[in-house]
């Protein structure tokens, strides 16, 4: 005869997983150092050079002894070589530097930015390094419009870094011009449209990531995205604009690859591809006439041709090994200081990224950035199209999380024509950082890099978008 029991035979309820503090905090700090790479310029302006350099030494310090003390899984053997062998070759040409001083001071900036790269794709799975990056995006995103509100609404004028109401000589010095209200080109916490155009249209693709992924509070990600799309069209940068469009390309092309069933398909889609990147290309070039003066810009991009005739001239004088490292340039040294003067402001760098490597490094540095840059996109391309597999199971789904690297390639690539951003702050950071990750973890929540995290949290690879 069955007996009702009072005491069930399942195992009592737990409490769901929940993330350590510790690594609650350590996220919260890459989330910091992400900001601090992504917000650029901002830090100058606010505070000044000698403080943002003490929160810029201070912040690697910290995050190497974080390294130090997590001990997350890296495999030393599959480092970005080529990013050592670049890096490498730029601290070597101190030895024959014509400006010493500033490539001590800016190898110093390299090396804090390459060790933060690397420390963040050290300690985060990708899940976590596509939240952190959205994360510090928010921030980015956020305080530039709230700052140009507070200049348009309790400032009524244009201010100077400082936060100095002032007259200046040259519109080109303000941090911000006060132009929300009034139509004109906005700038954000940066001080700079051209740099805030890239950082929207990275902030577009990460929250579409994310929104993809099926991560929580869709609405307010939606939300993040149309003032990320208002910032851009506001920045008004012609670069942007036209790494948007190879974005949208690119896009497109890897989607299509996804759908493909033997690898003989590709092929007519590779085709494609580098027609419609050729044919754009020149006719971008060709059409920069009609194309730059619709966009409200000068057919010679706002006077970049003329600084890279000068700069070439000066670079063909020791082609092989360059002038010395020095990204950006620094202002202040007699070799920089007055040499090409744009608006009355002495310029900082070549506005084309293998220009200012040319001048710099010479022809080796070119080839070693080149490879580097090479590497990064071959395995970009493949991390994003190829299905993940490391058995014999063949229908995994694909992640919407493997379309970073790829896209933010692109942007670089198209940014590397017009500007040197590539070679420092936020670009040179997520060139490394990716490339590193894809090196430690080519799948997604595969791998000890991938699987140190999960189990610190008290799981293994089940984890939310």
């Amino acid at each position: 005869m069955a007996v009702h029991s009072q005491h069930p035979a399942s195992a009592p309820p737990t409490a769901p997983v929940r993330e350590r503090t510790r690594h609650l905090m350590l996220r919260g700090w890459c989330i910091f150092v992400l900001f601090i790479a992504l917000s650029g310029t901002a830090w100058v302006h606010a505070f000044g050079e000698t403080i943002a350099a003490v929160i810029t030494i201070a912040a690697t310090l910290l995050s190497v002894g974080l390294w130090f003390g997590t001990k997350p899984s890296v495999q030393w053997r599959r480092l970005p070589w080529f990013v050592v062998a670049y890096v490498g070759w730029a601290v070597l040409s101190i030895t024959w530097s014509a400006w010493p001083m500033a490539t001590a001071l800016t190898l110093l900036l390299l090396l804090l930015t390459t060790t933060q790269a690397l420390f963040v794709g050290a300690v985060l799975t990708w899940r976590e390094l596509v939240r952190a990056i959205a994360s510090a995006l928010k921030w980015v995103v956020g305080l530039s419009l709230v700052f140009e509100l507070w200049v348009s609404i309790f400032v009524k004028a244009p201010i100077l870094p400082g936060f100095v109401v002032a007259k200046a000589d040259d519109p080109i010095e303000y941090w911000s011009r006060n132009n929300l209200f009034d139509g004109g080109r906005i700038q954000g916490i940066m001080g700079n449209a051209n740099l805030l155009g890239p950082v929207a249209l990275l902030a577009i693709i990460v929250f579409s990531i994310r929104l993809t992924a099926g991560a929580p509070r869709r609405a307010l990600l939606w939300g993040w995205i149309v003032l990320s799309a208002y910032l851009l069209y506001r920045a008004s940068s012609a670069t942007s604009y036209a790494a948007a469009a190879a974005v949208v390309v690119v896009l497109t092309t890897v989607l299509l690859m996804r759908r493909t069933q033997k690898p003989g398909q590709r092929t007519p889609l590779y085709i494609g591809y580098a027609a419609i990147a050729v044919v754009g290309g020149a006719g971008l070039w060709w059409g920069r006439d009609v194309i730059f003066t619709a966009l409200g810009r000068t057919s010679d991009l706002t006077g970049r041709e003329g600084i890279w005739q000068t700069v070439l001239e000066r670079a063909n004088e020791r082609p092989l090994i360059g002038w010395g490292y020095s990204t950006p340039w620094v202002p202040w040294d007699p070799a920089f200081d007055g040499w090409i003067v744009d608006h009355g402001v002495t310029v900082m760098q070549a506005h084309n990224t293998w220009i200012d490597l040319y001048l710099q490094l010479g022809l080796v540095g070119v080839v070693l950035f080149g490879i580097l840059f090479l590497a990064f996109v071959w395995r970009a391309w493949f991390f994003a199209v190829d299905r993940p597999r490391w058995d014999l199971k063949a229908d995994r789904p694909y992640s919407s999380l493997t379309l970073l690297p790829t896209l933010v390639g692109t942007i670089l690539l198209v940014q590397s024509f017009a500007e040197s951003s590539p070679l420092l702050v936020w670009g040179w950071m997520f060139l490394v950082m990716l490339g590193f990750k894809i090196k430690q973890a080519p799948h997604i929540g595969v791998g000890p890099a991938e699987q140190g995290a999960a189990i610190e949290r008290g799981e293994f690879t089940a984890q939310v978008p």
